[in-house]
């Protein structure tokens, strides 16, 4: 079982930074990827960037490339760092645990979510 806890999440001005953290536990090494998903009220939840746990190779959306990074340590932490960030951003941001890509249906495990407001 694969458990997963995030933190990190706030409330700043448009073009602050912000990181969050996921911290990973159980048999992770069944995941092929880990990625950061988001849901804003009234939408659906989307990807936001995903990375192969044995690769570290790394995907983004075109909405935040260039602005968010995901990263993962050998310690099983997996990170969004959140740069330039805009209004839009503001959001329920989850991390995740499975396949790979943009779905959320190609994850089986999630976070709780940590909540990110972003004010003009």
């Amino acid at each position: 079982q694969v458990q997963l806890v995030e933190s990190g999440g706030g409330s700043v001005q448009a073009g602050g930074s912000l990181r969050l953290s996921c911290a990973a536990s159980g048999y992770t090494y069944s995941s092929a990827c880990m990625g950061w998903f988001r849901q804003a009220p009234g939408k659906e939840r989307e990807g936001v960037a995903y990375i192969y746990t044995v690769t570290r190779n790394t995907y983004h959306a075109d909405s935040v490339k260039g602005r968010f990074t995901i990263s993962q340590d050998k310690q099983n932490m997996l990170y969004l760092q959140m740069n330039s960030l805009k209004p839009e951003d503001t959001a329920m941001y989850y991390c995740a645990a499975g396949s790979c890509g943009f779905s959320s249906y190609s994850y089986d495990y999630w976070g709780q979510g940590t909540q990110v407001t972003v004010s003009s």
